[in-house]
Formats: C-alpha cells, sequence, structure tokens
C-alpha cells in the first residue's frame, strides 16, 4: 500500500500538479524516507516555480514600465543586441528616422538606418556626435549619444537638431552682416562729415 501511494505521485508532478504529496504514515522506513524525499522535491519545485513566475511577473512589469517611460520621451531610442539587432525602439526614433514600418525589431540597424550603422561601427564605449540623416526628401541634422555595454549591446539616444543648427548659422550669418555693415558705416561718416 506505501507503494501503491508513491506510484501515481511522479505522473501528478509530470502534468504540472506540483502540489502532490505522497503520506508517509505507516510506510517501511524506507519507503517513508523514499516519499519525505520525494515530498522535499515537489515542495522545492513548487517554491521554484512561484519565484520564476514572480521574477517572470516583475521583468515584464518592468518592461512594461520602460516601454511606457520610452514611448513619453521625445528623443529617439533604440536598444541593439550583441549582434547589431534591434532589440528595443521607441516611437520618436521611427518619426525621426523616417520609419514607416514599426515592426522593426529583430532587423539589423544597417537595414533601417545606414547612417547610424556606419557610426556605431566606430564606437567602443560611448561617443557623442552629429550626423546627417536623409529621409523623406529632407535632411535631419542628429546628435546622437551611443552607450556601450559590457555584452556587447548598446543603447543609440539621439535628438533632432536641425532647427537649432539653422538658428546658429542665421544668427552668425546676421552677425556677419551687422559687421559688414558697421564697417561700411563707419568711413561714410568722416566722409559726411568733411562734406558738410
Amino acid at each position: 500500500a506505501p507503494t501503491a501511494r508513491l506510484v501515481p505521485a511522479p505522473d501528478q508532478v509530470a502534468a504540472g500538479d506540483l502540489g502532490a504529496r505522497v503520506a508517509s504514515a505507516g510506510a517501511p522506513a524506507e519507503i517513508a524516507a523514499l516519499s519525505d524525499a520525494f515530498n522535499r522535491m515537489t515542495g522545492d519545485l513548487e517554491a521554484q516555480q512561484t519565484a520564476l513566475r514572480a521574477a517572470s511577473e516583475e521583468a515584464q512589469g518592468r518592461s512594461r514600465f520602460i516601454e511606457t517611460v520610452l514611448s513619453g520621451v521625445s528623443a529617439g531610442v533604440i536598444g541593439l543586441d550583441r549582434r547589431g539587432r534591434i532589440s528595443a525602439i521607441n516611437d520618436s526614433a521611427l518619426q525621426l528616422l523616417g520609419i514607416v514600418d514599426p515592426e522593426v525589431r529583430g532587423q539589423a540597424l544597417a537595414a533601417v538606418s545606414p547612417e547610424l550603422s556606419d557610426l556605431v561601427k566606430r564606437v567602443e564605449a560611448h561617443i557623442e556626435e552629429d550626423i546627417d540623416v536623409v529621409g523623406d526628401g529632407e535632411t535631419r541634422r542628429l546628435r546622437v549619444r551611443i552607450e556601450g555595454g559590457q555584452g556587447g549591446e548598446m543603447v543609440l539616444t539621439f535628438d533632432d537638431i536641425t532647427r537649432l543648427v539653422t538658428a546658429q548659422r542665421n544668427a552668425a550669418w546676421r552677425d556677419v552682416a551687422r559687421r559688414i555693415a558697421h564697417e561700411i558705416k563707419n568711413p561714410l561718416t568722416p566722409i559726411q562729415l568733411s562734406a558738410e
């Protein structure tokens, strides 16, 4: 009878019932020891499975949190795995790079953005650089920051600085025009005074 109680228990565990236990009361010492060992094993498996479920739920929660944060960021963010494939990308990155198909996860960065891929090839640890990206018939100037991880993963963050560069260029030209006007006006004043 003690052996008969032990026989169906492994099948219950195999079917997913980690709460299966074998009663060892009234069994011979060897069978009782075997039953107790089986009960400890299923108890450990149940505890490990509960811990794995909790860790999985926590990881999913973190993943959802990160996706929520990234979706609200105005900067483009791309995560790359060790092989240079896109593991994460936010909506701002899709928009800044002019990517129509949002399902680019798993694709090589070179296929999605050759300009960024060329920059990534030169990175060892981290870099910050401005590059021009052509998309939708227009050229955008992006300030790109790349941080490399120890395992070969990388995170790219970039902002559109096209307007900033244009404003700086316009300010520089305004300054040049002001100086030229000043240089032209300076000799005219003494001539005007002499003429008067």
